[in-house]
């Protein structure tokens, strides 16, 4: 057999593409990969929450979280405009159910710091997705509401603690916050300082949910006129809501009640008089996201609280104590410009706090004029 005729091996050999395009075109392939399982899942979750009857609980969820927050417009991409403005309208008319029952609650006449307990007591709590703290005053008669102390502009809590001399301080009530870049200056509804009234916002309102305390230190929360207000003696005192806890009893039956996640303030009682203060940062992933307001019942509860009511919270949430910011505000900015706060004294009497509003119309106060300090 002619061996010219078998098969001949080719002697030239194929040139191997470089190593270096063979691992970047891999490369793009697992980016690639990942990218369309993403999209898929993306599309399911999607195609669950929003079509789901199961899912119901969580478009709430994330509805009731944004709604908390300054991007409340984009609940609607959730819920829809209709359902937006229909859960507006129920949380509303629910917070004013809670503050209606007749509080019932008392405190020991004269409450009396032990002597192996310190004025005030901080610890930290967690919980599912949450961390903060709780803050116990055991003298309630030791709290007044602070202030700012400049015209057309509010102030850190940390900078009234510094200015008054008090020991702890804590964000109060809620103020007109236009675009979320509010000056912090106008108040929504009351502010009552040392039994006078600083500032009343209520234009033709008759009564407004309150947050505050007597002249012999039992928190009143609800809903109240101003008369009554004035017949109860009531010292200190913010507009805000909801009232979370009355007669030892909590007011929320579950988180689906909870008004969503979210940076908490709320304030509460013990029957010895001792006041409760809870904390929660939020909007920090890693960290804390926040707590609903069940949360912060149940805390309140387990604390002994037998009464108890939210404060303004999301950005505004801040615990001051010996000049040292504790928790982490979840502002992009730090501590923001405040109306009001809760303040802590040795000695309440030295308290200098005046009354900044005194002379002013509430309707021309200016609440989103930038500030000059």
């Amino acid at each position: 057999m002619n061996s010219s005729s078998l098969p001949q091996r080719s002697t030239v050999r194929k040139k191997k593409k470089p190593a270096r395009k063979r691992k970047k075109r891999g490369f793009f392939r697992t980016v690639f990969r990942v990218f369309m399982f993403c999209l898929i899942l993306l599309i399911i979750a999607g195609g669950w929450l929003y079509l789901a009857p199961s899912a119901q609980n969580t478009r709430y969820l994330i509805a009731d979280t944004l709604i908390t927050t300054q991007h409340r417009y984009m609940a609607k991409y959730i819920i829809g405009e209709d359902e937006l403005k229909n859960r507006v309208s129920e949380y509303t008319e629910r917070f004013q159910e809670m503050g209606n029952e007749v509080d019932t609650h008392v405190i020991e006449p004269e409450p009396v710091v032990p002597e192996d307990k310190p004025l005030v007591e901080i610890e930290k709590v967690t919980g599912s997705g949450y961390a903060g703290y709780v803050m116990i005053v055991n003298d309630p008669k030791k709290v007044r509401l602070g202030v700012p102390d400049k015209v057309g502009s509010g102030e850190k809590v940390s900078s009234m603690v510094a200015r008054t001399g008090a020991i702890a301080g804590v964000n109060g009530g809620g103020f007109a916050d236009p675009n979320w870049k509010g000056n912090g200056f106008k108040p929504i509804g009351l502010v009552v300082s040392q039994g006078k009234l600083y500032y009343n916002g209520l234009g033709g309102k008759k009564s407004t949910q309150i947050v505050g305390l007597d002249k012999e230190g039992k928190m009143i929360a609800g809903n109240y006129t101003l008369d009554e207000l004035s017949k109860m003696g009531v010292q200190e005192a913010v507009t805000f809501q909801p009232r979370i806890i009355v007669n030892g009893k909590g007011q929320i039956k579950n988180a689906a009640e909870g008004w969503g996640i979210a940076p908490r303030t709320a304030m509460g009682q013990r029957a010895d008089g001792a006041l409760i203060f809870v904390v929660i940062d939020g909007r920090q992933p890693g960290y804390s996201i926040g707590a609903n307001l069940y949360d912060v019942q149940q805390i309140m509860l387990k604390q002994g609280a037998v009464i108890a009511a939210n404060l303004d919270g999301g950005s505004s949430t801040v615990l001051v104590k010996d000049n040292e910011i504790l928790n982490k505000p979840s502002s992009q900015y730090g501590e923001r410009y405040l109306p009001t706060a809760f303040l802590v004294f040795e000695d309440p009497g030295q308290a200098d706090i005046r009354n900044i509003w005194e002379g002013l119309d509430p309707s021309k106060i200016d609440a989103g004029k930038k500030r000059t300090q």
